[in-house]
Parts: structure tokens; C-alpha cells; sequence
């Protein structure tokens, strides 16, 4: 992929970001599972978290590629902190393609507010990757909406200022009965959470389930019309899919530069590992997954650039599905590499394989993707 000279130096200047404040503290958030709130501050003050946000709207007029950009570079030190590297966008595509102007003036100018923490709550216990089975519920009275259920696998929920929430309000069936809605738990009752999830990997990246008893949201707070939540939700999905892709490419990246300097060092029978040609022939078979899938990544990102939105939603899924992928094997590799210090947490790409297992799941099962790319190939 080559960049623009603009590009290479929003590169540079995360390379900076993550050297000074991120490689420092990503071992030990693996270990203690804090959430970095000083990341929060930093990536604001960067237009990190803000990035898709347009300059009308006092946003820093970001795009996909540099967003994609961003992740990877984050994602060779810690995949968890590159999720907050952009971590607006699902807030902020709902808002820019189906919220009205008056709700883009309100709302796009606080979201661009350095330290603003936003997410994004469609999951339930009994909807994952089918998201047209959602359950909870919004029932208008007069001048606001009321809302009751419960949403899973929320991501920074219990530390957001703003929560981009799917609802059912009408029993129409499949995708055509949801809205969605933006919530501010800070100041609406009737919102709490329940325990974090103690999960396999991406540590400090929070994920908590979200009950919502009698919550009262103002009739503006809807996004758009009633029933276009659907179209709401897959259109920011398609968005960030292949930022996951760019995770997963850097994730892989770090791995791989890690597994080529240690087969430098280690030695077995007196000569350096790097000599044997099954250890050659593992870094080589690395290094040519992850170039395919960065290239990958970068096409689906000019495609959200170009505005070839039907070309997104295919490659979204191929890049998301593939990187994933990819970046599961990779890690698995750089840990035989590595043997049996591999296992241990004394050496990073343990957690980078632990990281990359959640890639295959979220945002879309890769089972899920491949269901969308055989149906855009039969025409379905």
C-alpha cells in the first residue's frame, strides 16, 4: 500500500503515540484489565477518537484509510487500546447517514470533544449475529420514547458518554421494526450496568451488559425515522469492519517482527533458529498473509473513501474475514516460534494470540461474513 505524503505522517505521528504512552502500559493492562483512561485524553487531544468526525462539525475530517491506518500502527503493540483509535465512528456514521441536520449540529461538535467516550449497544442475550431478532423495546408517550430490555457485550458502555442503542418499535418483522436511539447514561435514569466480562483477551477494552428499566429518551434522541436502525446499524458495521481487518494486520505485524528477532537470538544445536529452513519457511508464509490481508484492508477503505458503498459491504466482510483469519494463524505461529517461552507471559505474542481469537467473532461472526460474501456471489 502506498500513502499519500499526508498519510505517512498521520502515520508517523501514532508511531510517536504509541511509543511514548501505549508500549509503555500494554502489558500491564493485559494483566490488571484497567480501562487506560489517560489514552482517553491522549487520543482526543490527537483527533484519535474523533476521527470520521467532519470539519463542519468541528471534527479533525478524518477518513477510513487513515482511521485503518491508525488501528494498525496502535494494533502491533496492543490490539485493546487501538479500539479506542476511532472508537466514535459508530456513533458518528448513524448520525452523518441517517440522523437529521439538526441532530448532526447537536450532537457531531460534543462527540468531537477531546475525552468524549461513546458506544454502541445492539447485542443481546439472545441476538448476536442475527441483529434483526433484537427484543428490547421503545414505546413512544407523547414527547419521548420509553425504553426496557437489556443489551450484552457492550463495549466501553459503563464508561461512555453517549450510547448509539438499537430497539425494536414495531413488530414488523426482521430489521424493519428497529430504531435507534442516543442515549446519555450520565443523565437518564433507569440505565445500569452489570459486571464486566472476564474475557479470553483484549484486556481494558470493556465489555458489560447494559439493563434498561423505564428509560426515559427525549423523541429528538431518535435517530432518523422510526425502522431505519437496521440500515443504520449494518451501514456503521460496514464502516468499521475494516478497521477489525486493520487490527487483525497489526496485531499479525507485531507478532511476526517479534518472532523474526527472536529467531535471531534463540539458538538450538549451536546455530540461531533463523538458520533452519522450517523456521525460514513459517516467517516467510507470515509475512505473505499479512501482506495480503493489509492489501486487502486498504482496498476496502478506498472503496468507503470513493463512496462505492455497494463495493464496501462485500469487501468489509472479505477484508474483516480474511484479516481475522489471518491474524489467528500468525499468532499461532510466532508462538512456536518462540516455544516454550511462547506459552509464557514473560514474552508478548501469548496475548497477541489470546487478542486475535476475539477478532474472529466480533463485529460479525466470520461464519456471519461468509454468509454475506456467498450471497453477494449468488446474488441472494
Amino acid at each position: 500500500m502506498r500513502f499519500t505524503e499526508e498519510q505517512e505522517a498521520f502515520r508517523d505521528s501514532v508511531r510517536r503515540i504509541v511509543e511514548r504512552h501505549i508500549a509503555p502500559i500494554a502489558a500491564e493492562i493485559d494483566e490488571t484489565d484497567r480501562f487506560p483512561r489517560e489514552l482517553v485524553q491522549i487520543f482526543g487531544d490527537a483527533g484519535l477518537m474523533q476521527l470520521l468526525i467532519p470539519e463542519e462539525y468541528e471534527g479533525p475530517n478524518g477518513d477510513l484509510t487513515m482511521m485503518c491506518i491508525a488501528r494498525e500502527e496502535i494494533s502491533r503493540v496492543s490490539p485493546a487500546c487501538a479500539t479506542l483509535a476511532g472508537l466514535n465512528t459508530m456513533v458518528v456514521m448513524p448520525l452523518l447517514h441517517f440522523g437529521t441536520e439538526a441532530q448532526r449540529q447537536r450532537f457531531l461538535p460534543l462527540l468531537a470533544r477531546q475525552g468524549t467516550v461513546t458506544a454502541t449497544a445492539i447485542s443481546e442475550p439472545q441476538a448476536g449475529s442475527d441483529v434483526s431478532a433484537i427484543a428490547t423495546r421503545a414505546v413512544r408517550h407523547g414527547d419521548h420514547y420509553v425504553l426496557n430490555g437489556r443489551k450484552q457485550w457492550c463495549s466501553y458502555g459503563c464508561e461512555a458518554d453517549y450510547i448509539m442503542l438499537y430497539a425494536r418499535t414495531s413488530d414488523e418483522p426482521g430489521g424493519a421494526g428497529i430504531s435507534a436511539f442516543l442515549l446519555e447514561p450520565k443523565n437518564m435514569k433507569g440505565i445500569t450496568f452489570g459486571r464486566h466480562e472476564r474475557k479470553m483477551g483484549f484486556h481494558g477494552a470493556p465489555n458489560t451488559p447494559i439493563f434498561l428499566d423505564d428509560v426515559q429518551v427525549p423523541a429528538e434522541n431518535l435517530i432518523g425515522e422510526e425502522g431505519k436502525g437496521f440500515r443504520a446499524s449494518m451501514r456503521a458495521l460496514d464502516m468499521n469492519r475494516p478497521t477489525i481487518g486493520a487490527q487483525c494486520v497489526g496485531l499479525a505485524q507485531g507478532a511476526l517482527d517479534a518472532a523474526v528477532a527472536y529467531s535471531r537470538e534463540r539458538q538450538q544445536f549451536k546455530r540461531k533458529i533463523s538458520d533452519f529452513q522450517g523456521i525460514q519457511f513459517m516467517l516467510a508464509d507470515m509475512a505473505i498473509q499479512i501482506e495480503a490481508a493489509r492489501g486487502l484492508v486498504y482496498q476496502c477503505a478506498d472503496a468507503a473513501v470513493s463512496g462505492n458503498w455497494s463495493r464496501l459491504n462485500y469487501l468489509a466482510s472479505v477484508a474483516k474475514c480474511f484479516a481475522s483469519d489471518m491474524a489467528m494463524k500468525v499468532t499461532t505461529d510466532a508462538v512456536q516460534v518462540f516455544g516454550g517461552y511462547g506459552y509464557t507471559r514473560d514474552y508478548p505474542v501469548e496475548r497477541w494470540m489470546r487478542d486475535a481469537k476475539l477478532t474472529q467473532i466480533f463485529e460479525g461472526t466470520n461464519q456471519i461474513q461468509r454468509l454475506v460474501i456467498s450471497r453477494e456471489l449468488l446474488n441472494t
